[in-house]
């Protein structure tokens, strides 16, 4: 089945309860995306809920994917707040439903981001990626490239903190 993009589409209250869901099963699944496994749908509310009310009332903008009806992929392409940075975004909070993983998916995500960018005349994207799970070979794969980590920023639990690698 296809994959179909929309950015910034309508948010509402159907679409915010499936993106909510898939950053559950995301999460659930492994997926490095602000929490640590096991979670709920009420624990990712408020965090979802902040993030979609700054897609709506801007200035980012939302990305997500459909495989026939059902959400499979959401990122968020997040402006910097600062006027020397107007140039280039931060993706956040990439997504790819667990049990689509392996299509292509993830890479057809990262590619229409870029092409999104390239049309608003941005310089670059960057993105942050938590240490220890393979994430950086699969950014590299695409193009980007490590500029630098911050050791231990990422405190998973009390005897896990894992770097977090800028590219």
């Amino acid at each position: 089945m296809d994959l179909r993009f929309s950015l910034d589409p309508d948010l509402t209250p159907e679409l915010r309860e499936q993106i909510i869901a898939l950053w559950v099963d995301v999460t659930n699944a492994g997926g490095a995306v602000g929490f640590v496994a096991p979670v709920t749908a009420d624990e990712v509310r408020p965090l979802a809920t902040s993030t979609l009310d700054e897609v709506a009332d801007g200035p980012d903008r939302l990305l997500v994917g459909h495989e026939g009806e059902k959400l499979v992929a959401v990122l968020v392409i997040a402006d910097n707040r600062f006027h020397l940075k107007t140039h280039w975004r931060v993706l956040k909070r990439v997504m790819v439903h667990p049990d689509t993983q392996g299509r292509g998916h993830g890479a057809a995500l990262m590619r229409e981001a870029e092409r999104i960018a390239r049309g608003l005349g941005l310089a670059a994207l960057h993105v942050t990626v938590r240490d220890g799970l393979g994430l950086d070979r699969f950014y590299k794969r695409l193009g980007y490239r490590e500029i630098g980590r911050l050791p231990a920023a990422l405190r998973l639990s009390a005897t896990d903190a894992r770097d977090e690698i800028l590219m």
